[in-house]
């Protein structure tokens, strides 16, 4: 069985100035070659704390990871020659042109086609008939893109990817999602992080999710949302006032759970369920704007599986009709 191109075993870092004073809490992960392999968790879950000691910018406290094959404490040139990082605030220069980031780089690393490079890059990620205006004039989306490609300049077996949509709007996301999808259809392995549950959802083979430094829940995406128990009942109420009683009838054949105003519950068995909250609503007088049961999204499975210590005000979700 060939080993993982990322192999991490109880890795771990703590911050005694901070609250909690705790990073990652011994977290495991094994990301395959040729995949997107997707960390979710909210703001202070470790996702930046992991990339950065899997990059060699941060050093761990104890356990072990490898990438591409070599040690990240012990080998952190050869891992450096073997990766890319594409950080969360863009590292291009505004007053450069495109072409002119791209051959920069392509000469700091010694390149002897640089140019070749550069421009191959620049049609690869649409930005070829921008090419020679400064980044200055660039969109949020056109600056991601050459991030990217900047990062792929020196074409790494292992591309991080922190946060890559941050503040983009949905066209501008699904952009830097084709170039990602993109990269991994030539071979290359990306770690991606995000808060954004439906990009997740969109580009990772599989998901790790973090919660308080440790991992919480891993597999695929629709193993993940299988293991919330399927469907979802969701009420929408047509007066807000109505929320502590729609909560209570949920609550009679599950969790609930409020997100936008709407309440929802898991469900075994969606027929049932609908006849069970239908009958309550009739007998309470409540007509609400709409009840429906759906199949489950991953933010759900997120919820779930993190557990009610996860804050959801502190993680992103943008409804899937809006980016996709």
């Amino acid at each position: 069985m060939p080993q993982p191109t990322i192999d991490v075993r109880d890795l771990r870092k703590h911050y005694p100035k901070t609250a909690d004073g705790v990073g990652l809490n011994g977290i495991d992960l094994d990301v395959e070659s040729g995949t997107v392999h997707a960390l979710l968790g909210p703001n202070g879950a470790g996702k930046t704390t992991a990339i950065r000691i899997l990059t060699t910018l941060l050093r761990a406290d104890s356990g072990t990871a490898r990438v591409a094959g070599y040690d990240v404490r012990t080998q952190g040139r050869a891992v450096r020659r073997h990766i890319g990082l594409v950080g969360q605030a863009a590292a291009v220069d505004e007053v450069l042109t495109g072409r002119q980031n791209l051959l920069m780089l392509g000469r700091l690393n010694h390149l002897t086609h640089a140019a070749e490079r550069a421009a191959e890059l620049l049609d690869r990620f649409g930005l070829a008939e921008a090419a020679d205006r400064k980044v200055a004039t660039y969109s949020g989306g056109m600056r991601r893109r050459l991030d990217l490609a900047a990062a792929l300049v020196v074409d790494p077996a292992v591309l991080f990817v922190d946060e890559p949509t941050t503040g983009l709007d949905p066209q501008a996301r699904r952009d830097v999602w084709s170039a990602v999808q993109g990269l991994v259809a030539g071979g290359t392995t990306v770690l991606l992080t995000t808060q954004y549950l439906e990009e997740a959802d969109a580009l990772a083979d599989q998901v790790t999710m973090l919660a308080g430094g440790r991992v919480a829940a891993a597999g695929t995406p629709d193993e993940l949302k299988a293991r919330v128990g399927g469907d979802w009942l969701e009420i929408t109420p047509a007066d807000p006032a109505d929320l502590p009683q729609l909560r209570d009838i949920a609550a009679r054949i599950g969790n609930p759970v409020d997100r936008d105003g709407v309440v929802a519950v898991p469900v075994t068995d969606r027929t049932r369920s609908l006849v069970a909250v239908s009958a309550a609503l009739a007998d309470t007088g409540i007509e609400p704007l709409d009840l429906t049961v759906r199949r489950p999204t991953l933010d759900e499975a997120f919820l779930q599986l993190t557990g009610p210590a996860t804050d959801s005000a502190t993680y992103s979700y943008t409804a899937p009709e809006a980016t996709r």
